[in-house]
């Protein structure tokens, strides 16, 4: 098993300090115990789920107007358990517990003027949205979308629309019309917010025209609310239902929210899968589940705090925007930044972290991938006196990532690298600030989760590869798909391989010495030459070592009665691949990771794709090889690319 290298220790007072540790205490005191390290409280979390979850509700001081009667009727019963037996609550009350003058919200828009809100002024401008929503007729159960750049509009939209028990779903503006209606057209929302276009590298892009031609396929849609964002009166004409902003909050005055006390399990979130093979899966996530599940990473794992100044560089289709917005529940403040992040350079990020003081960044491993390509050196650039946490996630960060962030952005901070899902809306590893963090690990399995890594007699390995399960139901899984009322592709998409158990679909493994997760990349997409299982980012993890290679992607072609490595790649300017530099991926990837390992094929191509919230889509260049479709182009940031797969002479051979 590889042994990795520790980066970093957090500091005794740091530790003692931290919320983690109160709550351990909590834990001690309460079931006269001694644990005092975090695999131990993981453990225990595990072992005695019920007390850990009613703990912690206590511990967040998660309001409701009816207590539950019962934590969980069953956490062995997956799918179908059901969380908070009798509970009554709302979660947006919970994030807006506080109605003071502590900023709230700090919004950067590309380009634009930097804007403030306080808690007081959020709820004050909930309060109008609400009674707007519900003149409009909106109420429980009914649902609200979000067509929105990331911006205050949107968060305050989504609050207003679940304090009334509606249900929120949102998608990013740079979606294209066919992404758009696969989602929102399988949900049928009765009321649509959206912004009249937004700034992106420099441009400016309009929605209303893409806006119109949607509203052509949800005749559902009985009011559109439209934020001048890119200009002061836009003109709406062409968009059906119609009204500005602030024509919709005019005739409301500030005032007291009637929050609606929904039970527990009743619908927050409609999310999508990726759908890059097919129709985005639509997951109903509740308001205790997600609540409780989301407090939980922010207090526990982020050690967030109401001083604290959290960002995370997402849009609104993505579920970081979610994870993000619950940071109010802590009293935090929010920064939101809507645009490109290397425009008009790669610091733009950066000195609006130096500007507002951020204490936790939060981004994507491609990003932090994209930061070192370009040579930027944040710390030598900035202060960055206040950050103690860099969060990473959408995609496994490398070896070489992780020693990036230490060597050219801050030492003395913590790198949490998590990984979850929209599926969860949060994390099944992710950071805790006890532990060290080790390069290319995960600090450890979510407290409360029951994570093992399988192998595939479904048994738990430790220090081999396999099968990223949760054997033990937990408050945030869907509590239905959408348009499925026998439960079939629930179940389908979880529950297939090993019967009662989550298989979520993601290659890792857990390293038996520091307990830390390393993710190698969806299962879905593994290699398999010769019937041997490969994670594609071993090979991924190799090529960083190679300044030639600037960005890749490796894929299994059915070959002969088996499978063969291919791998594509692009390469730094001026460079064509000939056959030295062949030779040297292939003896690069054999003396980092196996035989094995090394291509049958190695490619050149000018772009690899991704969805739009930064993944990369191995799944969509192995169908384009094989002559499948790839159904959903819309979910991809760039689909032109996918053309340079298709017919390959070299593949035929």
């Amino acid at each position: 098993m590889f042994d990795p290298k520790m980066l970093w220790r957090p500091a005794d007072a740091f530790v003692r300090q931290s919320n983690l540790v109160r709550f351990m205490d909590a834990v001690n005191r309460r079931f006269n115990l001694s644990l005092s390290d975090y695999d131990q409280l993981w453990q225990w979390s595990v072992d005695h789920i019920a007390d850990f979850w009613d703990l912690f509700w206590n511990f967040a001081g998660i309001i409701t107007s009816k207590p539950y009667t019962q934590v969980v009727d069953d956490p062995t019963k997956m799918p179908g358990a059901r969380w908070f037996g009798g509970a009554e609550l709302n979660f947006a009350e919970n994030l807006l517990r506080y109605r003071d003058d502590h900023t709230a919200l700090i919004f950067q828009g590309e380009g634009q003027p930097r804007t403030a809100m306080t808690y007081a002024d959020l709820h004050a401008q909930v309060s109008r949205v609400a009674q707007a929503l519900a003149a409009a007729g909106v109420t429980e159960g009914d649902r609200v979308a979000g067509f929105m750049p990331n911006m205050p509009q949107a968060i305050i939209a989504m609050l207003a629309a679940v304090s009334l028990g509606a249900i929120w779903s949102s998608s990013s503006p740079d979606f294209g019309i066919k992404g758009v209606l696969d989602r929102f057209g399988q949900i049928g929302p009765k009321v649509l917010f959206t912004a009249d276009g937004y700034f992106y590298n420099g441009k400016t892009f309009d929605s209303l025209e893409r806006v119109g031609r949607i509203l052509k396929e949800l005749p559902m849609v009985e009011k559109v609310v439209v934020v001048g964002y890119t200009r002061t009166t836009p003109d709406l004409s062409g968009v059906p239902h119609a009204v500005p902003w602030e024509n919709f909050l005019a005739p409301y005055a500030p005032a007291e929210i009637a929050f609606t006390q929904v039970p527990a399990e009743h619908p927050l979130y409609i999310m999508y899968s990726s759908g890059t093979t097919g129709k985005p899966k639509c997951m109903v996530q509740s308001h205790a589940g997600i609540l409780a599940n989301q407090l939980k990473e922010h207090l526990l794992h982020g050690d967030l705090r109401r001083e604290d100044v959290l960002f995370y560089f997402t849009t609104c289709g993505w579920m970081m925007w979610n994870w993000l917005v619950c940071g109010l529940g802590v009293g935090a403040t929010l920064v939101l930044y809507d645009g490109s992040p290397f425009h008009p350079g790669p610091e733009v990020l950066w000195r609006l972290a130096d500007a507002v003081g951020m204490t936790i960044f939060g981004t994507s491993a491609r990003y932090i991938a994209a930061l070192a390509e370009a040579g930027y050196k944040p710390g030598s650039d900035c202060h960055l006196e206040k950050l103690r946490m860099i969060c990473s996630t959408g995609s496994p960060l490398a070896v070489s990532g992780f020693e990036y962030v230490y060597r050219e952005i801050k030492a003395d901070l913590q790198l949490a690298s998590i990984s979850g899902g929209t599926d969860l809306n949060g994390c099944f590893a992710l950071g805790n600030p006890m532990s060290a963090v080790h390069a290319g690990e995960l600090q450890g399995r979510a407290l409360g989760l029951k994570v093992f890594a399988f192998n595939d007699a479904g048994q738990a390995v430790y220090d081999q590869t396999g099968e990223l399960v949760c054997t033990a139901a937990f408050p945030s899984m869907p509590v239905y798909f959408w348009n499925d009322a026998d439960g079939q592709r629930y179940r389908n998409a979880y529950f297939t391989k090993y019967p009662g158990v989550w298989t979520h679909g993601d290659f890792i493994s857990i390293n038996s010495r520091t307990k830390g997760i390393t993710i190698y990349g969806r299962s879905d997409a593994t290699l398999n030459p010769g019937g041997v299982r490969i994670g594609t980012a071993d090979i991924y993890t190799a090529l960083e070592a190679l300044s030639e290679v600037t960005d890749s992607v490796v894929v299994g072609q059915s070959w002969q009665d088996d499978v063969r490595v291919i791998l594509f790649v692009t390469l730094a300017k001026g460079l064509d691949l000939d056959a030295a530099l062949i030779k040297k991926i292939k003896t690069t990837i054999r003396n980092a990771c196996s035989p094995r390992h090394v291509p049958a094929k190695v490619i050149q191509v000018t772009e690899i794709p991704y969805t739009i919230n930064m993944k990369k889509v191995e799944l969509a260049v192995r169908n384009v090889i094989h002559g499948q479709p790839v159904t959903n182009r819309d979910a991809l940031a760039n689909p032109s690319c996918l053309s340079q797969f298709e017919g390959l002479e070299e593949l035929q051979r």
